[in-house]
């Protein structure tokens, strides 16, 4: 198994590249399973009739959704953890707080040891695409597997760093272990 990602190249519209052609990259979705299906399938690998599922399902949904919107951290057992939070603007005058000053509310979630180790371990292959929509190269990468953490400040997310692949540099997505151009 493997995270497809997609590289395409495209022109910059703001910062200091502006007008520059740069290949952008994004993981490909494949669809979203509907929660019927997830049922379904863990009814086949659990034995558990999918009504039973389903209920519980739907019953784990409402204390997520009643319990997060009070503030609490929800443990969702073999994923991970998941609270709501919110961004907001810093103002230098207590007089100022106010609820006005929140700009997001948002949903994190901070994944176990297990999913973390499971996407570290998946391999990445990469496909690019040149402004015209043409495959131009793929890339098959073990990347060091960084992960990023939504609970820790010193966890940031690879920028790349040396666009040479051959020396162990990640500008491609990672890794060195196959580089295969696409002829015409």
């Amino acid at each position: 198994m493997a995270i497809k990602v997609k590289a395409v190249e495209r022109e910059l519209k703001v910062g200091k590249d502006a007008g520059k052609y740069r290949f952008m990259m994004q993981a490909e979705i494949y669809n979203t399973l509907s929660a019927q299906k997830v049922i379904s399938e863990a009814s086949v690998r659990s034995g558990i009739a999918e009504g039973a599922l389903s209920a519980a399902w739907d019953a784990i949904g409402q204390v997520v959704k009643v319990w997060a919107t009070e503030g609490h951290s929800i443990a969702i057992p073999g994923l991970g953890r998941m609270r709501f939070g919110v961004r907001a603007t810093t103002v230098d005058d207590v007089n100022k707080v106010s609820t006005g000053l929140i700009t997001t509310r948002r949903v994190i979630f901070s994944p176990s040891v297990e999913i973390k180790d499971e996407l570290k371990d998946t391999a990445i292959n990469i496909t690019c695409y040149d402004r015209e929509g043409k495959i131009v190269k793929r890339v098959t990468s073990t990347d060091p597997g960084n992960i990023e953490d939504p609970d820790s400040p010193t966890d940031q997310p690879s920028t790349g760093g040396n666009d040479n692949p051959g020396t162990g540099g990640n500008a491609g997505g990672g890794g060195n272990s196959s580089h295969e151009p696409i002829g015409d």
